[in-house]
């Protein structure tokens, strides 16, 4: 699996693309024709075409000129670089600078590429820490992507901080940095009620541990989470052994150990460990389980809702995460 479409939905609203209707306004006659959305009741993408005239800032700049920018709650952004891959750092020193002018944003999603205009693999990233700074009322953060720049320098990072809203952090990667998972680890996050982390693979950077899992599974961090989401990750049978004992599960209503090599290893570890059937919803879609653990599963949490879509076959020798290139 690939990510092949772009975002339709984000935070609870339709995504509109702004640079879309530029295009059109401008086939019209001039950007006075553009038709916009009310500013609140869309999540607003800026992005650019592939082998656009214009760079992302400016762009963003027509964005902040067009739309009543004070009452737009969610933001996303798509393609920041014209052709070849290219670092976030400098889209993310405009979106900054202009934190100012969005005091109503609450969430944000960094990285809406598909495969077809960029691998997840190939998407440079950079420090994002300044985009919970600049935003103290963010409350859903979304970030894809994790590779340095071709230099070898850079790359995704997170430092340890306090953000007193933040409910939602989702990182989207074929190899997430095992500096980013201890990153999060150490933020005092009171609000944050859903977590999620794609693992992804070593061949491209994805180098988190059992150890660095650790922390999200004890139950000391995070006091209102209740969705957890540990995925496409080729030791899933290993995070399935240890979140069968993990005190954190008691209190969560959701489980995400989807994307992944699970096998029928970690499905019986799971079902002889603690109690399952208090979760609203257990995701294990792409899977490597066989008929009979399915049904297993199946009847021992009748009452959960349970994916087991995308089966693998469980004897093939070659097993894959979901996202990796």
């Amino acid at each position: 699996m690939t990510v092949n479409d772009h975002i339709e939905r984000f935070h609870g609203l339709p995504v509109f693309d702004f640079v879309e209707a530029l295009a059109e306004a401008e086939e019209k006659g001039g950007s006075g024709a553009v038709r916009l959305p009310d500013a609140a009741s869309a999540a607003w993408r800026i992005r650019l075409d592939y082998e656009s005239d214009a760079m992302f800032v400016e762009r963003w700049e027509q964005f902040l000129a067009t739309v009543d920018t004070e009452r737009v709650t969610a933001v996303v952004i798509g393609q920041w670089s014209p052709d070849e891959p290219d670092g976030f750092r400098e889209p993310m020193e405009a979106i900054v600078a202009a934190a100012g002018r969005l005091p109503a944003l609450r969430a944000l999603f960094v990285g809406d590429i598909t495969a077809e205009e960029c691998e997840i693999s190939w998407i440079q990233q950079c420090d994002i820490t300044p985009l919970l700074t600049a935003f103290p009322r963010l409350a859903e953060l979304v970030v894809r992507g994790a590779s340095q720049d071709w230099d070898g320098k850079g790359g995704l990072a997170l430092e340890p901080l306090r953000h007193e809203a933040l409910e939602a952090l989702r990182f989207e990667a074929g190899g997430l940095p095992g500096s980013v998972v201890r990153a999060v680890a150490g933020c005092d996050f009171p609000a944050l009620a859903r977590l999620e982390f794609w693992l992804g693979v070593d061949n491209y950077g994805g180098d988190a541990t059992m150890d660095d899992l650790a922390p999200f599974l004890d139950g000391t961090r995070f006091p209102a989470l209740r969705h957890l989401g540990l995925q496409n990750s080729e030791f899933q049978d290993d995070i399935a052994a240890a979140v069968a004992h993990a005190p954190v599960v008691a209190r969560l209503e959701s489980l995400d150990l989807s994307k992944g090599v699970l096998t029928d290893q970690g499905a019986t570890a799971l079902l002889e460990g603690q109690p399952l059937t208090h979760l609203r919803a257990l995701d294990l879609h792409h899977h490597y389980l066989t008929e009979e653990m399915q049904q297993r599963l199946r009847q021992a949490l009748a009452g959960v809702e349970i994916d087991l879509s995308e089966a693998g076959k469980p004897d093939d020798r070659w097993r894959y995460v979901a996202v990796a290139e």
